[in-house]
């Protein structure tokens, strides 16, 4: 009696054995995978960075499309007598100043609102009824929007009278403000409206 061949069983090879996984093979696949972390942390920071948000700028300075800081405290100003023509034009000029000049807000004052007005911090003040100064005759005037300036040094502001009013208007501006004649542009539109002309017009601000 022919006995049957018992089929042949193959054995697994042990992984090291197998064909395409010899030692050098292994080294090379442990070394890529060495360089490739640090490369993939390393693309992963960059990103994360190009993601963050960038560091706030500083704030920009105050200019004069910027609000200024300033204190609401009421402006010390002195309120003289006024004769009745005076103190009527003054009340009207008063009426007719703007909440602002420019970016300086109005301040109340500590006497004469009727007479008085404050802006911003250092205060830009207007006073009105007070004496007409003496021109020099080589003295430099100014126009602003129809009215006639004139300015001087006191200590460290540019006070600017009108000279070419029935009743004379003057603003102190600080020296904080530079260009003082920006500063009065916006309050000669209510003297025009509201304070009469007057006097002798300096020939400076003649047309």
């Amino acid at each position: 009696m022919t006995s049957c061949p018992s089929p042949s069983v193959e054995r697994e090879q042990p992984a090291e054995d197998r064909p395409g996984r010899d030692p050098a093979t292994r080294r090379a696949a442990l070394l890529a995978t060495l360089v490739a972390v640090p490369v993939t942390v390393a693309v992963a920071g960059f990103t994360l960075a190009r993601l963050a948000p960038d560091t706030p700028a500083a704030a920009p300075s105050p200019t004069v499309t910027t609000a200024r800081a300033q204190s609401g405290a009421p402006v010390a100003m002195a309120a003289p007598a006024l004769a009745a023509r005076p103190a009527t034009v003054c009340r009207a000029l008063m009426s007719q100043l703007p909440e602002s000049v420019r970016d300086l807000r109005q301040r109340p004052v500590t006497a004469g609102p009727e007479q008085n007005a404050a802006y911003g911090d250092p205060a830009l003040t207007v006073a009105c009824g007070g004496a007409e100064p003496t021109v020099p005759a080589t003295a430099d005037v100014w126009a602003v929007n129809s009215v006639c300036w004139y300015g001087r040094q006191e200590g460290g502001a540019m006070v600017l009278t009108t000279v070419d009013r029935e009743t004379a208007v003057t603003v102190t501006v600080p020296a904080a403000y530079e260009q003082p004649l920006q500063w009065v542009a916006p309050i000669s539109d209510p003297i025009v409206a509201s304070v009469p002309s007057g006097g002798e017009v300096p020939s400076g601000c003649r047309r």
